[in-house]
């Protein structure tokens, strides 16, 4: 009889459920593409009292201690989730010989650099493609089929509740609290939504994104994080009148070695595909020296989309074992220094509600043109008469991120000035 190839799961929620139900459903299709069957011989839970169907209880264990006394297990794929247990777990799963596919972004983010060293040190592979863009093949190709890129930037929609609630506010006209209340009762949006609306889980897969495209240690403390939680419907009805969209950016590139990474809302020209990015769909642009741009699109969350990924790494591994190859060797990752915000160069969009009288732009582009901030457009979209108020609109080219934030705080001193609303870099157009 042919020896089944072993596998040990770390989690049985909802990624892990549809793990093992497509481990089922598609148990002969991987037995031909592997040459063998694979056989899930343990699974890890937090609670073994709770009836689980379909596995039988031999298999469901509390303890990684029984996993790794398993021989028979060559693969361990963990879909728990969160920094710890889920990270002590799998360096101890590699460091006792196991190959390890993972769908964790805030592991990997945090201690890819390490987990992928130790990987090495104990020739096993660690893979991780389900842990940025749930089914959307995006790690694979960084790592491999583009490979012989130089890669200048990567700029992805990689948060599909933020990318729900900012089409929802788009297409609505709704506020932020409303379409946040809409993303909860659906589903989308968790009780406590602060990892997705403020830009935590974006920066994670940020993270792991630029490690990968530019063979740099990462981690989010090196990403420039900003929310949606500020954004208005009039930053929306702008945004259409000026031909922009706006979606929550993760962009990274390398500016003469420095790295640039940013999670941050930003007015995104009509004219570039990532705008056209609606729903809870992910995507994620790469641009090479030979390929150009290449964009990756499809559902980024989800237990389905997502066990697709973590499955096609387990079959990678799978081959490769039953083939006798080696673990290919990770690539070594160095530090890299990270440029200040202060220095990123952008064109803006920016709002401000003025005392509806003469002389006020004027005094606003004198700011302005002390800082050498060059006007794009100015446009005065509404006024309340009651209030003797004007809301202008001003767009600007070019300009690094500290002349423009030293402008605003002038601005914002001025008698005539009310507020100055959303301030948000612009892409394209």
């Amino acid at each position: 009889m042919t020896q089944p190839v072993g596998i040990a799961l770390l989690g049985a929620g909802n990624v892990g459920g549809g793990v093992l139900q497509a481990l089922e459903r598609g148990a002969d299709r991987y037995a031909a593409r592997v040459g063998r069957p694979l056989e899930v011989r343990r699974v890890l839970v937090r609670d073994t009292s709770r009836k689980r169907t379909g596995l039988a209880r031999r298999v469901i264990t509390d303890s990684l201690d029984v996993v790794l006394e398993d021989d028979a297990v060559r693969i361990v794929v963990e879909v728990m989730g969160g920094e710890q247990p889920a990270f002590e777990h799998i360096r101890r799963a590699l460091e006792s010989g196991r190959h390890v596919v993972t769908a964790n972004k805030e592991v990997m983010a945090k201690h890819g650099g390490e987990l992928l060293r130790c990987a090495s040190a104990h020739s096993v592979r660690l893979l991780y493609e389900a842990s940025v863009g749930g089914g959307i093949p995006i790690i694979s190709p960084l790592s491999r089929d583009l490979l012989a890129n130089e890669i200048t930037g990567v700029t992805a929609i990689i948060n599909g509740t933020t990318n729900f609630m900012l089409t929802a506010m788009a297409q609505q006209g709704s506020d932020y609290a409303d379409v946040l209340a809409e993303a909860q009762r659906l589903g989308y949006a968790e009780p406590d939504p602060t990892a997705d609306v403020e830009g935590i889980d974006a920066s994670y897969k940020l993270a792991i994104l630029c490690g990968l495209a530019f063979h740099v240690d990462v981690t989010p403390t090196d990403v420039m994080r900003a929310g949606i939680t500020g954004l208005t419907a009039r930053d929306f009805r702008y945004a259409r009148e000026l031909g922009y969209a706006i979606k929550l950016l993760a962009s990274g590139r390398l500016i003469d070695g420095e790295l640039v990474a940013t999670v941050q809302p930003a007015f995104v020209a009509l004219s570039e595909p990532l705008a056209r990015v609606d729903g809870v769909l992910n995507a994620v642009q790469v641009e090479g020296d030979l390929v150009g741009r290449v964009l990756f699109e499809g559902p980024g969350a989800g237990p389905m989309p997502t066990a697709s990924a973590v499955l096609a790494d387990v079959l990678d591994v799978a081959r490769d074992l039953v083939a006798g190859r080696p673990p290919a060797e990770n690539i070594a990752y160095r530090r890299v220094r990270v440029r200040p915000a202060s220095k990123v160069t952008s064109r803006f969009y920016m709002r401000v509600t003025v005392a509806d009288q003469a002389g006020v732009l004027a005094r606003i582009a004198t700011i302005l043109g002390k800082q050498d901030i060059s006007i794009a457009s100015v446009i005065q979209f509404e006024t309340d008469p009651d209030a003797g108020t004007a809301e202008l609109v001003i767009t600007t080219h070019a300009t690094p991120g500290g002349k423009l934030e030293a402008a605003v705080r002038q601005i914002q001193a001025l008698p005539v000035v009310n507020e100055v609303g959303n301030v948000l870099p612009m892409v394209g157009g």
